[in-house]
């Protein structure tokens, strides 16, 4: 039985443009809260209609992803698929990473972020919102004890057990993410049990096409030879979880076809010709969904790296999409608040919002982003994360 070496990792010319890039993101990112604090949000695109920008889309993009990425240690430790162990340990730190990048936006978006001490000592535990404080802050504890056990060797024997409490937990906390929409019974295009399912295929999808960039860029930087039964695995878990969130997908519309209450929103977003029409139909279903699945599935590239890690990039590119679609449509789209009037007012009731997202909200964003990959930096920096190898022949035994 061959045991897991891993390594850290040294500081060099290869982490030059990333760490340039990151330092660009925080700086910029810390440039729009202090103009969007001193001067205030009417320098974002968002209103009365629309509320959660774009930073709440990075912010949730990160937090579910946080989520789906820490499956790939639940694999080994939950579900006893050895391959995945020598993973283990970067899935736990990008986890974490991805987390704390989710929470920060959110943090720094809010207008007097420092009240928010008020939320986390004043729970309402009838608000979604309350329970997810609760979940999210959990779940960076229980990921941070998770990981702690993987390095430590006396309580490798607690690994089973921490991680199978890990795994319940981020299934609660995607449910939790996916219910903040699905109980918001006044808008048309969210209040549905479906969003609590599709909200935990896209993290898994999400989480493994983010592993599968990661691996990658190990592979490339750090001379780490990935063998050919991680690659299948790997291919294989990505081809499944996008034909689950197209089983979600559908399942979702056509409930709402069923409802007729949803049948204006329903025909909004897919038939009208609008701007999230073509995000929908051309953003998520095409390039986000159908040609990954086409490419992962096709025995033409069933060897081929370059082509994995299109699919994965694709897919995070149409997981932003749909995000943005489910989030940002949803609330555009008209409130009806007194069925069968006319609705008018100046604050616009009764029309479909317009939202133009600002250079502010982006920089919030990609702020979120950096940070989660200055923890995955640094961590490999001072912990050996990076598995020695990943060989066939140092997995097949084990």
């Amino acid at each position: 039985m061959n045991l897991i070496r891993y390594k850290s990792v040294e500081l060099g010319k290869k982490f030059f443009l990333p760490v340039i890039l990151i330092f660009i993101a925080l700086a910029s990112c810390l440039f729009a809260f202090v103009t969007l604090e001193h001067e205030g949000h009417w320098l974002t695109g968002m209103n009365n209609q629309v509320v959660w920008g774009i930073p709440h889309v990075f912010a949730i993009f990160l937090i579910v992803s946080a989520s789906g990425i820490l499956n790939i240690a639940s694999i080994s430790s939950v579900f006893g698929v050895p391959a995945y162990k020598p993973l283990s340990r970067l899935s736990g730190l990008l986890a974490i990473g991805l987390l704390i990048g989710g929470l920060m936006v959110l943090v720094l978006d809010l207008g007097r972020p420092d009240r928010l001490i008020v939320a986390m000592t004043t729970f309402n535990f009838k608000s979604i919102f309350a329970w997810n404080i609760f979940l999210y802050t959990g779940f960076l504890l229980i990921a941070v004890i998770y990981l702690w056990m993987m390095f430590e060797g006396r309580f490798n024997k607690y690994v089973t057990k921490v991680g199978m409490f890990a795994y319940g937990w981020r299934i609660i906390l995607t449910t939790g993410t996916g219910s903040i929409f699905g109980f918001l019974v006044a808008k048309e295009a969210y209040d549905s049990a479906m969003l609590a399912p599709l909200f935990i295929a896209m993290s898994l999808l999400f989480g493994t096409a983010i592993f599968i960039q990661t691996i990658y860029y190990i592979k490339s930087s750090f001379e780490v030879i990935v063998g050919e039964i991680i690659f299948k695995r790997l291919r294989k878990l990505l081809l499944y979880f996008i034909l689950a969130v197209l089983y979600f997908t559908i399942l979702f519309h056509l409930t709402n076809l069923y409802a007729t209450t949803h049948h204006d929103y329903e025909f909004f977003l897919l038939l009208s010709g609008n701007v999230y029409t073509y995000l929908f139909w051309i953003g998520q279903i095409l390039l986000g969904t159908l040609l990954p699945l086409y490419l992962v599935s096709s025995k033409r590239f069933e060897n081929c790296w370059n082509t994995l890690l299109l699919s994965s990039f694709l897919i995070i590119f149409g997981g932003f999409i749909q995000l943005y679609v489910i989030i940002i449509s949803g609330q555009a789209f008209p409130l009806d608040m007194f069925p069968g009037f006319i609705e008018n007012s100046t604050f616009g009731d009764g029309e479909v919002a317009q939202y133009m997202p600002s250079i502010y909200e982006f920089m919030l964003g990609f702020g979120g982003v950096a940070i989660a990959s200055a923890v995955f930096i640094f961590g490999i920096l001072i912990l050996e994360f990076v598995p020695d190898s990943l060989k066939d022949e140092h997995l097949q035994n084990k």
